[in-house]
């Protein structure tokens, strides 16, 4: 009957010590969530900066006229204007 208790006396050492441990585990891994949150939060104002600036951009190329008919009429020679 000793053993028993002895026994019953060791797995509860050792479910502490596990529970200790895992708390130990989930306090690593809420700093590490808590510091790629920060890490995603940079990357996407980052991103939204980027996304200003491209924009920005985009409104200062000069739309083309009638879909591009300009960039055709340079390709043609100058003399079949004489026909």
């Amino acid at each position: 009957m000793i053993s028993d208790f002895q026994q019953l006396s060791d797995k509860i050492d050792q479910l502490a010590e596990m529970t200790a441990a895992l708390r130990r585990e989930n306090a690593q891994l809420r700093q590490a969530n808590a510091a790629l949150v920060v890490e995603n939060m940079g990357y996407q104002r980052r991103l939204s900066e980027a996304s200003v600036r491209v924009e920005a951009l985009l409104e200062q190329i000069p739309a083309l006229d009638n879909g591009g008919d300009a960039a055709e009429e340079e390709k043609q020679p100058e003399n079949e204007d004489a026909r």
